[in-house]
């Protein structure tokens, strides 16, 4: 019986905005809240987890790369290992990065994206000297985010509308499936565990992919595609799911569309609308929300023009506040300021900003303590 390796697992405004992908800071006159803590608002559900994959019913399958099919028809150990032997374990060549977007840990490797060297980086070091670390991906364009299982890698390939599948085998991560047209520019991508599901956001469509494998394969499926009709053409940086809903960032449009300046809460099964948050036109070009105890922390890329003159970071205990301006802008006086944050995410008790256009201040970590940042280190 043969051992399927891959089967078997354990305008102008929009144009300027989308130039960097990512996109140097001064600050509006905001309010910060009175009284904090009592301030908090919160709105959650409960998701249910989604019933296990059988791979009976979906829109479409991988891709499978020329290595993807040789480890799909491999018989045995020998047979993996002869059809990784063309993947060659690449050190890193740079001492910078350049745009870097996205940084998370996956198990006991950690894993930068690096956008416009267009890869995707590694190493079990987080002090590393960049130099030391290792190529996992060189394939995609302008990549924003990696995210995983423990089974699979997924890459959004940005610019070429395409998603990536990686997987580690024998120490070497192999680039094993491909999915093409995804929508125009996916730019965001989570694993949620409780629906065990991929989530790859369409930037500029207004359309959620969702991937998922069977229990015993790594081989990927596209099992849905929705869409939120009033987002497609604006400009949308990410999306988060926070206690149970799905939000979407407030972006920006070529077209001045009334949908652009607002945060979107939607169900995440139906991605049915809930509720809408209309944001000031100074933080209307958000990169993404975050949820760190009781407040809602948020990096902005842009004003409604697309001008960059405006990028920081703000937060506030209740997203209602935002049209009312009631928002405490935190950039300059934790991060310096004067550059570009962009997507925040969080290891164990510590979270990590990516940062554009400050030369050794690209990616920073961080700690929230009652509800306090503190331990801010430069890292990058």
């Amino acid at each position: 019986m043969k051992k399927t390796f891959l089967y078997k697992t354990a305008g102008l405004i929009l144009a300027i905005s989308m130039l960097t992908g990512c996109q140097i800071a001064g600050s509006g006159t905001v309010t910060a809240p009175e009284d904090t803590t009592s301030q908090a608002s919160f709105t959650s559900t409960t998701l249910t987890p989604s019933s296990p994959f059988d791979g009976t019913t979906y829109i479409s399958e991988s891709n499978l790369t020329s290595v993807g099919q040789e480890l799909a028809e491999a018989e045995d150990d020998g047979d993996i290992e002869d059809a990784i032997a063309g993947v060659d374990v690449v050190q890193n060549y740079d001492t910078e990065l350049s745009v870097p977007t996205y940084i998370t840990k996956q198990d006991d490797t950690w894993f930068i994206v690096d956008c416009y060297h267009n890869r995707v980086i590694y190493s079990d070091d987080l002090n590393a000297p960049l130099d030391e670390w290792y190529i996992m991906s060189g394939d995609a364009t302008q990549p924003h985010t990696i995210a995983s299982d423990g089974s699979v890698y997924m890459i959004d390939d940005t610019e070429n509308n395409r998603v990536l599948i990686y997987e580690k085998v024998n120490d070497k991560f192999a680039h094993t499936q491909t999915f093409y047209d995804i929508g125009n520019r996916p730019h965001y991508t989570v694993y949620n565990e409780i629906t065990d599901t991929f989530y790859v956001w369409s930037s500029t469509t207004g359309e959620l992919y969702c991937f998922r494998h069977t229990s015993d394969s790594t081989r990927m499926y596209l099992t849905d595609i929705k869409k939120i009709d009033e987002l497609d053409g604006i400009y949308v940086r990410s999306f988060s799911i926070i206690d149970g809903y799905i939000y979407f960032v407030s972006g920006v449009s070529d077209t001045d569309s009334a949908g652009a300046s607002n945060i979107i809460m939607c169900d995440l099964d139906t991605l049915e609308i809930k509720e809408k948050y209309t944001v000031p036109a100074l933080v209307a070009g958000m990169v993404q929300i975050t949820k760190i105890q009781d407040y809602y922390y948020i990096s902005v890329s842009t004003d409604t023009t697309g001008s960059q003159d405006y990028a920081t970071i703000i937060k506030t205990p209740s997203l209602s506040d935002l049209s009312q301006g009631k928002y405490e802008d935190i950039y300059s006086t934790y991060f310096i300021g004067g550059g570009t944050p962009y997507y925040i995410s969080n290891v164990d008790d510590t979270y990590f900003l990516t940062e554009h256009r400050l030369k050794g201040h690209s990616i920073w970590s961080f700690k929230v303590t009652d509800n306090s940042i503190t331990n801010v280190t430069s890292i990058f």
